[in-house]
């Protein structure tokens, strides 16, 4: 068996900081939406314990101990989309936090944790690609425009704005279905067309018991604004 070792060059290596510096994208603000009725009450728990514990380890505690904290919360999601691997919800949860793990990582491990978040997106795109409010196709867009392309990774912009057009259809005035497509706006240089979409953001409707997570998105819409004006 051949094994080969692929040497990063300053191209490649810029590849990698545009992916740990925007891969999370606090991610979990996406999934905000609530479950439907018809799902067991553990699982809704365990949604919302999910939600919690994500907003404590991105928003309060110090980055240098988030790594190890999102570590062990993904090993909680896992247990939780063993239970309930029928539902979408778990597996974008699950997505959502081996995202934010793969950002405060850092290194050559968090391709592997992308890819990851990557493969529990597409189950729950399988299962329900409406669930809540559409965060599957959203967050596996993200991936798609801030992972680095072959031969590094699997980036690729048009599947990334196709995915975020549709979560735009599925969730029109959702604050994070607004502000993800708008940085994959300016990201393509499209400055123009993001204001609009930044707007929406920023005036988007409270959600309830997700206030520090639409704190912190309507201050990066509000920054990312700030930036092309």
């Amino acid at each position: 068996m051949r094994i080969f070792v692929m040497k990063l060059t300053p191209s490649l290596r810029a590849g990698w900081t545009h992916l740990l510096a925007g891969v999370a994208l606090s991610f979990a603000a996406l999934a905000a939406c609530p479950l439907a009725s018809a799902a067991p009450a553990e699982l809704d728990q365990g949604i919302h314990a999910l939600q919690t514990d994500w907003a404590t380890i991105q928003y309060q505690t110090p980055a240098d101990q988030r790594a190890g904290r999102f570590e062990t919360l993904s090993q909680q999601a896992h247990a939780l989309t063993a239970r309930y691997a029928g539902s979408a919800e778990p597996h974008i949860w699950e997505g959502i936090i081996l995202s934010s793990w793969a950002n405060a990582k850092g290194g050559m491990g968090a391709l592997s944790l992308a890819k990851q978040a990557r493969a529990e997106y597409e189950s729950a795109i399988q299962i329900d690609r409406k669930a809540l409010g559409g965060s599957a196709l959203s967050s596996l867009g993200v991936l798609y425009y801030k992972v680095p392309g072959w031969p590094v990774g699997f980036g690729d912009n048009k599947k990334a704005e196709g995915l975020l057009q549709e979560a735009l259809a599925i969730n029109p005035n959702g604050i994070d279905t607004n502000y993800f497509y708008a940085d994959y706006l300016v990201y393509r240089n499209r400055k123009p067309e993001a204001v609009p979409y930044l707007e929406k953001a920023l005036n988007a409707a409270p959600r309830p018991g997700r206030e520090s997570a639409d704190a912190g998105r309507r201050a990066e819409a509000k920054a990312l604004l700030d930036s092309i004006r």
